[in-house]
């Protein structure tokens, strides 16, 4: 039995001949408009014939103005892309080899993790072979809702110096937040500037791309879409020192479809080797039909390979993504946590259900007397426990394993989670008091009877 709250729930989906315009806009609207998912919303698609751009919604919530192509938008782990596209530039000019321990490139006393002989090259890094985990064990951020601001140089380096690899750099993959950033940081030591400044000489001034930044200018600020979590409400922008590598960059759709440009082969570019280059190493996943190559995945279903990345911060969603064969490419830029992948992956290959989502729930005030009896452990497996808590008025609830998601009232006993297509119905027994939560997901319905204290 799998019990799950972060996975995106496709209702009713919806399988097209071709995602034209007015599909992707109906899409849009679903989103933006009827489930209220997302605030606002941008599509760019390019081929040979051109580009076009669809977009949808609000730039924030308290202003009409609809984002479009120029609007800056935290892409997140989209970055990572751009991090390996250094790497593979740094590779072909012969400044690095894909080989080098990462060691060579950080300060002499700073011990870097290896087993049994085997240590972390640049492209274990690019290509997530590493075995550095998914998140710092010391990532304790002053400001949660920031959290890397004041990762610095000494924080990583202290990682790495106490950090004890389970299995052999290169042998699994492993999506690794750290990984990504510290080599981000690395290169930037080897070239001796900022990794802002790297990706701009290397990257961003050769393909044109003159709204795409870490540090925003007046005039960037002025087009930057306000970032939304998945309940639809306002959260700060992200800031990055150590690892920017990982996810520091703010784009624009049009400025990724230059990217994406570059990456087709539609214009010709000095990066052009090194895109190949990144695309010419496969490791398997672990995950059916999905490879990592340097910096990209990629899914082969359907017939088709699809080269994507996505990101996301606690205010945005990104995704980018090549079919080669075509010669067509993708780009989504959200400026709410809400998942866009499903829609990414069908824009480029039809038969990828992209998801229409039920009419947004409605919300009403419950008494806090009412909410705090819910407070408390339902237990639906061994080990696997609801544990439902209380701050203020919001009543949330966490799964083991998994992060605390706020849960709204559509009436003084069934609940909705905005993340999420889930429910939660509280049962009371003869004695009027709650007994039981039932998570209704995924057409399934599955009870969970509350523990006693202590249990």
């Amino acid at each position: 039995m799998k019990f799950v709250l972060l996975s995106l729930l496709l209702a009713a989906p919806v399988v097209m001949a071709a995602a034209d315009l007015d599909e992707i806009r109906a899409l849009l609207a679903n989103r933006v408009d009827q489930s209220k998912k997302a605030v606002g919303m941008v599509v760019g698609v390019i081929d040979a014939n051109g580009q076009k751009i669809v977009a949808h919604g609000k730039m924030a919530l308290d202003r009409g103005q609809t984002p479009d192509g120029d609007t800056v938008f935290e892409i997140g782990s989209l970055t990572k892309v751009f991090t390996s596209l250094v790497l593979a530039d740094m590779i072909e000019r012969g400044e690095v080899k894909a080989d080098d321990p990462v060691s060579k490139f950080l300060p002499a006393d700073v011990k870097v993790p290896s087993r049994n002989g085997r240590q972390i090259t640049l492209l274990d890094l690019s290509m997530q072979l590493s075995g550095l985990p998914r998140l710092p064990d010391n990532l304790a951020p002053a400001d949660p809702m920031n959290p890397y601001a004041d990762y610095t140089p000494a924080r990583l380096y202290d990682f790495l110096g106490h950090y004890t690899l389970t299995r052999d750099s290169g042998e699994k993959y492993e999506y690794s937040n750290p990984g990504a950033g510290l080599l981000g940081f690395a290169l930037a030591r080897k070239a001796g500037m900022s990794y802002e400044e790297l990706v701009l000489r290397r990257i961003l001034e050769p393909l044109g791309m003159n709204s795409t930044s870490i540090t925003l200018s007046a005039d960037q600020k002025k087009r930057l879409a306000a970032g939304y979590n998945a309940g639809l409400e306002p959260v700060a922008n992200w800031d990055f020192d150590a690892l920017a590598g990982c996810g520091a960059l703010r784009s624009t759709v049009h400025d990724l479809l230059k990217f994406a440009a570059a990456n087709l082969g539609l214009i010709d570019t000095p990066l052009a080797a090194a895109m190949r280059r990144m695309r010419s190493v496969h490791h398997e996943t672990g995950v059916a039909d999905l490879d990592i190559l340097m910096g990209w995945h990629e899914w082969h279903k359907y017939g088709t390979d699809i080269v994507w990345h996505n990101g996301g911060t606690y205010g945005y969603r990104s995704f980018a993504g090549l079919d080669l064969a075509k010669k067509s490419a993708v780009v989504i830029l959200c400026n709410t946590f809400f998942d866009v992948d499903d829609l990414g992956l069908h824009v480029l290959e039809s038969r990828w259900p992209a998801a229409t989502l039920p009419p947004a729930r409605q919300e009403i005030t419950v008494a806090p007397e009412v909410l705090q009896s819910y407070v408390g452990q339902y237990q639906f497996a061994p080990g696997v426990v609801l544990t439902v808590t209380l701050a203020g008025t919001q009543l949330s609830a966490q799964l083991t394993g998994q992060p605390a998601f706020p849960v709204y009232a559509s009436t003084p006993t069934e609940f909705f989670l905005k993340v999420v297509e889930a429910g939660l119905t509280f049962e009371k027994d003869a004695s009027d008091a709650v007994a039981a939560v039932v998570l209704h997901q995924g057409g399934r319905d599955q009870r969970a009877a509350r523990l006693k204290p202590g249990n």
